[in-house]
């Protein structure tokens, strides 16, 4: 679990007070979205967790871990991987192989090719395991990343707007492998703004003025869509037709918020 305790942050020389005393859980084998207008802190809290910038006012727990104390820094790294919006900013090496070995050193050469064998396979791209980097999609590229943080072989991933650069079928892709992992146990942060990602998560965090504005849970999406549209969170297309059924008398209760779902309860709807 990953306890958000009384944090604040304020950045340098800023007035701006970008988080305010904000207060949070992230439970083991969930999705959490945290959503909100940019500007409103949300890229902050993750690298706040994955430890890139320095928290300065409250605690953070990574399993009972303090993120603050630096014996305990090495254990927290181990638990969590990172990837951000743009993969051509992280890319190292041009060559897969030497870019997901980059973060293992210090295992056996065996010990390696198991790890980026199976990372490979776990974002669907074992077969261009020889490929140059820059000669894949830029979709492509963003898989390639998030195999490297699975190489590492963490408990909790943080995606940082993974696909805002991708095209759809790059994130439908992306979107898949995170029900995937899901599935696998992995815990999973969504800092997004993308209202299909919504869609992925058991929990929807709406981040406003640095606070927790509310929370949605999957299951509350309809009932609560309103409060997306209070807060200028674009709603998903799926959510905005159940909306209109409900008003219209007619409820349907998703549980994976796909169309083809919808479609099927409307066709037993209909018999």
């Amino acid at each position: 679990m990953i306890k958000i305790e009384n944090v604040s942050y304020k950045y340098k020389n800023g007035n701006i007070q970008v988080l305010d005393n904000l207060n949070f859980c992230i439970n083991d084998g969930e999705i959490v979205a945290i959503v909100g207008k940019n500007g409103s802190g949300k890229s902050t809290i993750g690298k706040l967790i994955a430890g890139i910038t320095k928290l300065k006012k409250g605690n953070i727990l990574i399993d009972n871990l303090d993120i603050s104390k630096s014996k305990e820094y090495q254990k927290i790294q181990n638990k969590i991987g990172i990837v951000f919006q743009n993969p051509e900013n992280q890319i190292i090496f041009n060559n897969i192989y030497d870019e997901l070995s980059f973060s293992l050193k210090g295992l056996e050469k065996d010990q390696i090719e198991k790890r980026i064998n199976i990372a490979l396979k776990q974002v669907d791209m074992q077969e261009q395991k020889k490929q140059d980097l820059y000669s894949l999609s830029l979709g492509q590229k963003q898989r390639i990343m998030l195999a490297e943080v699975l190489a590492k072989e963490p408990k909790y991933i943080i995606l940082d707007e993974p696909t805002t650069m991708i095209d759809s079928q790059g994130k439908d892709k992306i979107y898949e492998i995170i029900g995937n992992l899901k599935k696998q146990g992995y815990t999973i942060i969504c800092i997004t703004n993308l209202a299909d990602e919504i869609l992925l998560a058991d929990r929807t965090l709406i981040l406003d003025n640095g606070k927790i504005a509310c929370e949605i849970k999957k299951e509350e999406l309809v009932e609560k869509s309103y409060l997306l549209d209070k807060y200028d969170i674009k709603q998903p297309t799926i959510l905005k037709i159940l909306t209109e059924l409900q008003k219209n008398n007619v409820t349907i209760n998703l549980k994976q918020f796909s169309i083809d779902e919808l479609i099927n309860n409307l066709k037993e709807m209909l018999k």
